[in-house]
């Protein structure tokens, strides 16, 4: 059993960090809900530092959900180029087009509404209404992870985000949770940093595979082909990518499948709806 002392010294200590060593990004200091939407699904399997600049220029062109739904998708492509995991940026598009026909282009402000977005689940729902709308919700992800495992279960292995949910949510502050998630999140980075990272200690934890060789790597090659080149066959895109052609026809494949490229009479390109 947690007493509520532990959970006093944990929030004084989360706070106390954060009040001095806090970080300052685009999203956190011009809050839009739609600005929180887009840094949301940028920094999906992103590091922070990597999104800032991508972040500026997308919202220098599409600052709204009717901007971006009026956006091609390879016009999107080109600018998200070098952040990967491309179906994101469908996703975000497609978020964007919902948005602007069902809910009259304002960002839903409750998890469920926005968890029947493509591309949201259960922790991107509960960032984006905490985050837009100051929204006491609970959800967890790596950094927010870090910092109950280092404080609560130093000693323990496979910790269960089961077992940390029942401590978010004692430790939640319900007047200004938009704030304390922010400093949950900036602990948990600068624990990782420290040399401790006690996120290996969660029984969720995983080491992202390398880039290069990879199937992202290959995926990343033909969208950035035919976003910034133009249609193709096969023949060009592997003189453009250098990718074999058995490789290159699983990518498509799989670019076809999550609607990202189209394929016509053996012309491909980057798929509009």
């Amino acid at each position: 059993m947690i007493l509520p002392e532990k959970i006093s010294t944990f929030k004084n200590e989360v706070n106390a960090f954060f009040m001095q060593h806090g970080r300052s990004f685009p999203w956190r200091e011009n809050i839009t809900p739609w600005g929180v939407v887009v840094s949301e699904f940028m920094l999906q399997q992103t590091q922070t530092e990597r999104v800032v600049p991508f972040f500026k220029r997308w919202m220098e062109r599409w600052s709204t959900p009717a901007d971006l739904a009026g956006a091609s998708l390879e016009d999107t492509l080109r600018e998200w180029i070098g952040l990967g995991y491309n179906r994101r940026c469908r996703f975000l598009k497609e978020c964007a087009r919902i948005i602007c026909a069902k809910h009259e282009g304002k960002v839903p402000e409750t998890p469920a509404e926005l968890a029947q977005l493509p591309g949201i689940g259960a922790y991107t729902a509960g960032a984006i209404v905490c985050f837009a709308y100051n929204y006491p919700s609970i959800f967890i992800e790596t950094n927010i992870r870090t910092a109950f495992l280092h404080f609560f279960f130093k000693d323990e292995a496979s910790v269960t985000d089961k077992k940390l949910i029942p401590l978010l949510e004692k430790a939640l502050d319900h007047e200004n949770p938009r704030q304390w998630y922010w400093a949950l999140m900036d602990y948990g980075a600068a624990l990782k940093k420290s040399g401790e990272n006690p996120s290996r200690r969660s029984a969720h934890y995983t080491k992202q595979s390398a880039f290069d060789g990879s199937f992202r790597q290959l995926r990343g090659k033909v969208v950035r082909s035919l976003a910034m080149d133009g249609k193709a066959n096969t023949e060009e895109l592997v003189l453009r990518t250098g990718i074999t052609p058995d490789d290159l026809y699983r990518t498509l494949s799989a670019l076809n499948h999550d609607s990202i490229v189209a394929e016509q009479e053996g012309i491909y390109q980057i798929q509009e709806r």
